[in-house]
């Protein structure tokens, strides 16, 4: 298994949407605060969730797609966290896709740190508990907001959205791994 190989496809697939829809939408979501994104995200994880423990859809957006919208609003995040500027202005699609592209690489370089330290143990988990530890994030996320950004010894906003993003691509890595066998 290629894990970086693995990890740049489903990345890419998630990029190629945010290009997408950023042509579509422009960049509307540049009025969002950190607990509108964090809210968004919260929204996709526990639909992800309710469709695991019911087995039932009623919307035709599959699980796939839901971890897609999380790792994007996850980079929406990021980027929002240092916005300034009129945020009703929009970006053009390159200044928005250099943006993506600069927190990627962020992301990515703490997957491989941590996968290292970690030794792909991520490869043992349940698509569940993805979904159990990015909702998690969430709220450690919406009590960190609350707390007016401040932490004692924890990570901030940042490190959350970044380890979400990261769930959802090993989510997705798996998802594409049970769909080729």
């Amino acid at each position: 298994m290629d894990t970086l190989a693995q990890y740049h496809a489903a990345f890419d697939g998630c990029k190629d949407i945010f290009i997408k829809k950023t042509k579509d939408y422009g960049t509307s979501w540049r009025v969002l605060r950190p607990i509108s994104v964090t809210d968004q995200i919260f929204i996709k994880a526990q639909r992800i969730r309710t469709i695991q423990e019911t087995g039932v859809q009623k919307v035709a957006d599959n699980i796939e797609g839901e971890f897609k919208a999380i790792v994007n609003y996850g980079i929406i995040g990021l980027i929002q966290l240092q916005q300034n500027g009129n945020p009703y202005t929009d970006l053009p699609v390159e200044e928005a896709e250099a943006l993506y592209n600069k927190y990627r690489a962020e992301v990515e370089e703490v997957m491989l740190a941590k996968n290292h330290d970690y030794g792909e143990a991520w490869r043992d988990m349940s698509q569940e508990s993805f979904a159990d530890l990015i909702l998690t994030k969430l709220l450690r996320i919406k009590q960190i907001i609350r707390n007016q950004g401040k932490t004692l010894i924890s990570e901030g906003i940042d490190a959350n959205y970044t380890d979400i993003i990261n769930y959802a691509l090993f989510a997705l890595i798996k998802i594409s791994e049970t769909r080729q066998s």
